[in-house]
């Protein structure tokens, strides 16, 4: 460990080094010319809009300055994760000054010329967003949305030994609440094992508008909470730049100190403990080294700093001249050569290579991504010899094989299952047979599968969940993430924020590498929390996903055990998607074997011969389904329709990948209009048994020849402690009223049919009676098999 500090001259140099960033960030936000202020500032030199936010940026500088040192001095493989919002300008600064921007991005090239370019880009029509984004070299955390950051960092940590992940918490972000259980990442954190995070809780005192709560709290009070979070807080507070480099530069060789020696004693000396790691508070200035007043109001070490301080430049003859001073005070002429680039005493107090922050490769994950080793399907499979004869728990099924994916990749670490408390709820046991929790708090007696070497992640915050998986995946690994289906939607506004970042990653950032697919298991699911009640009984996260870039998105609806096997382990083979797959947990019929769910997966949509009547190919009803309830019900609708009106022809669709219905204009996975209309015929009618909300089949296929014959059942706010099929009742999706729905869509039937439809009813009369009376679904319902007689399944 090295421990001599730093010179005068070096920290001179820093405090240039810092002057450069902090000129280049008020550049991005005004300048449209006169880069280095050659010529006296004049209005046409200013952006006509001015956007961006400049009040975290001097800290974000600060900070970063200091922690090229740490790199240099202890040759530390780090990455910056900024969570303030819109610190851009400053992460944009950095990395064009250590020369990785012009590397991504060779037209920025660095002298006069590539600096206006600089400036001229940011916030600007055809250039880059004012928030940390796929185009910011070394970023991982979408700075558009906050309370990510402490979530990804430690999420870039697991399985990272040798990776020091510095994550700047912006004091507005803290007052969020997936920021808030992101604090409790380091008891789930091996020293011998897993990277370090060093969390910096950057106090500038004011969000946009307000003050925030942790800058105006007692320093002890403030101390005690981190502490409380198994913390050891570090304070450097200041506004003098001269105190604050030499107090900085010290601290931040304790605090690498204090690692080096955690590592030492879990890793050399063998030692089981749970450190408390360190973490620094900055306290600076809001805007520092911004104007101290504008317009008489004092603005720096205010809220009014928080974006554009001077926001009538090209218009007010006074702002254009406290701009002018405000840039001159960082004295660019001492910072650049007369070329424009940075003087070299200056750029060599940047790291080398990839030990640059915005060059570090766990920053850019698709480059150092291995591919998982996965076992073959085949192993796991349920025997179906007939359909719908044998049962199954189509999750537990699966769980057999994430325990083999998780044994295969052992070595490798590279993989792990994230979900809030629920991993043993949703079947997925077996996984505790190879790995368990991580667990770096106390364990007593009676523990179940707790251990500090433990590779599924469980805590009950899905924010948590989510944001480590996108850690883990944004800096190279695998992963799945198993969660309640009516609870995922807590995590809403974060799959929003990754969903964006891949599209553009993949679409717009040629540099960024494909990266694993962020994959969601959604089971206890609406149709089985009949136990649960109404608030645990919404299917809408298809929905929302849904919303997405076509390119982004998948959704998956396998009916049975071994559909899902297959669209698992095609999921885990995938690229820059999110891949959202709903399966049910409880014992269920199953369809496939396995060869056929494999044809079955390949086409995403089908007709289930085995189920149908039509066989001159022209049917008097398409009875389509998506999910294994909806399935359940459909065939169990045909069987009753086969019984009671044998002459009816009858074609059965079933749809795994949903995003089949839309047209091939519309999603990579669509349909062409021929294919489509094969399947659903362009004149007779469609009865479609759907998982969720009904008007998202509508939306997929409203452009299609026959949507106007097209009928949709699905979930419709109908829920609540009642028994399986009541649910199915009370949505009208169940058997008898599909029966019904047929008789009365069918013209060809007509009167002919009137006492079917009767029979359905009463149907649904004895069974209202029967589940008040004994609380369980009738004994023909809850034994109910599909015909035996039936051929194999030919999809």
């Amino acid at each position: 460990m090295i421990n001599s500090q730093p010179s005068q001259e070096e920290l001179d140099l820093m405090d240039a080094y810092w002057r450069a960033a902090n000129y280049l960030s008020v550049g991005q936000v005004y300048l449209l010319a006169n880069p280095l202020l050659r010529e006296p500032l004049r209005p046409e030199h200013v952006k006509p809009r001015l956007l961006g936010h400049w009040g975290t940026a001097p800290g974000l500088n600060f900070l970063y300055v200091h922690l090229n040192r740490a790199i240099r001095k202890y040759d530390l493989n780090m990455i910056f994760v900024t969570g303030p919002g819109h610190g851009a300008p400053a992460i944009v600064a950095n990395t064009y000054l250590e020369g990785s921007y012009t590397e991504f991005f060779s037209a920025v090239t660095q002298d006069a010329e590539g600096l206006q370019k600089l400036f001229r880009q940011f916030s600007f029509p055809g250039g880059i967003p004012s928030h940390t984004a796929p185009e910011t070299p070394g970023s991982i955390n979408e700075g558009g949305e906050l309370g990510y950051s402490l979530a990804h960092a430690y999420g870039a940590a697991f399985d990272n030994p040798n990776l020091i992940v510095a994550c700047v918490i912006g004091d507005g972000e803290a007052e969020t609440g997936a920021l808030a259980a992101a604090w409790h990442s380091n008891k789930f954190l091996n020293p011998a094992r897993d990277g370090t995070v060093l969390p910096i809780l950057h106090l500038n005192g004011y969000k946009i508008a307000n003050p925030t709560l942790l800058a105006r709290i007692e320093p002890d009070e403030l101390s005690s909470l981190l502490r409380g979070y198994g913390y050891t807080p570090h304070f450097v507070e200041g506004s003098e730049p001269a105190s604050m480099h030499r107090a900085m530069a010290e601290t931040l060789d304790k605090v690498i100190s204090e690692i080096v020696e955690f590592h030492r004693r879990a890793r050399v000396e063998g030692e089981s403990f749970r450190p408390r790691w360190p973490m620094i508070v900055l306290i600076t200035p809001k805007g520092w080294t911004g104007p101290k007043e504008v317009d008489g109001l004092k603005t720096e070490g205010t809220w009014r700093s928080h974006q554009v301080p001077l926001a009538k430049v090209r218009t007010d003859p006074e702002h254009l001249a406290i701009l002018e001073r405000w840039l001159s005070s960082y004295r660019p002429g001492e910072l650049f050569d007369d070329s424009g680039k940075l003087l070299p005493e200056l750029a060599e107090l940047a790291p080398k290579g990839d030990r640059r922050m915005g060059a570090n490769p766990h920053a850019n994950g698709g480059c150092l991504l291995k591919e998982l080793k996965l076992p073959r399907v085949q192993e796991y499979s349920v025997d179906v010899p007939t359909p719908g004869t044998t049962h199954a728990e189509a999750t537990r099924v699966l769980g057999a094989y994430l325990r083999d994916v998780m044994r295969l990749n052992t070595d490798a670490r590279n993989f792990r299952v994230f979900g809030p408390d629920e991993t043993a709820s949703n079947r997925l046991s077996a996984l505790f047979e190879v790995t368990d929790r991580a667990w770096d708090a106390q364990r007593v007696e009676g523990d179940d599968h707790l251990d500090p070497d433990g590779r599924v992640m469980e805590i009950l915050s899905e924010h948590t969940c989510q944001g480590w998986l996108e850690g883990y995946l944004l800096t190279g690994r695998h992963g799945l993430f198993s969660s309640y289906e009516a609870f995922i939607h807590i995590v809403d506004s974060m799959f929003n924020q990754h969903a964006k970042w891949l599209d553009v990653a993949s679409t717009e950032v040629p540099w960024r590498r494909p990266i694993a697919s962020l994959n969601y298991l959604l089971s206890s699911h609406v149709w089985r929390q009949d136990h649960n009640g109404f608030s645990h009984q919404d299917p809408g996260f298809i929905d929302h996903v849904a919303n997405k870039k076509a390119e982004v998105i998948r959704v998956y609806l396998p009916p049975d055990a071994n559909s899902l096997l297959v669209t698992a382990d095609r999921c885990l083979r995938s690229r820059n998607l999110v891949n959202v797959v709903v399966a049910g947990k409880q014992p269920e019929l199953q369809w496939l074997s396995l060869k056929d769910a494999i044809h079955f997966c390949d086409a995403g949509i089908g007709i289930w011969g085995w189920a149908s009547s039509d066989h001159d190919g022209d049917p008097d009803v398409v009875m389509a389904c998506a999910g294994d309830v909806p399935t359940l019900e459909t065939l169990a609708a045909v069987s009753l329709l086969r019984e009671h009106l044998p002459e009816l022809k009858v074609r059965v669709v079933n749809v795994i990948d949903l995003m089949r219905l839309q047209p091939k204009e519309e999603h990579p996975h669509g349909l062409s209009s021929a294919a489509f209309d094969s399947l659903f015929t362009t004149n007779k009618p469609i009865l479609f048994n759907y998982h969720g909300y009904s008007w998202l089949i509508h939306r997929l296929t409203y452009r299609r020849t026959n949507h106007s014959n097209l009928h949709v059942r699905g979930y419709k706010e109908e829920g609540t402690t009642t028994t399986p099929f009541d649910m199915a009742v009370l949505n009208n999706i169940d058997r008898f009223q599909l029966v019904m729905d047929v008789v009365d869509r069918v013209p060809t039937l007509g009167s002919r049919a009137a006492t079917v439809r009767q029979a359905m009813q009463h149907k649904l009369s004895d069974h209202r009676h029967y589940i008040v009376e004994h609380g369980e679904d009738m004994p023909e319902i809850r034994n109910w098999k599909w015909a035996t007689t039936e051929q194999r399944p030919k999809c």
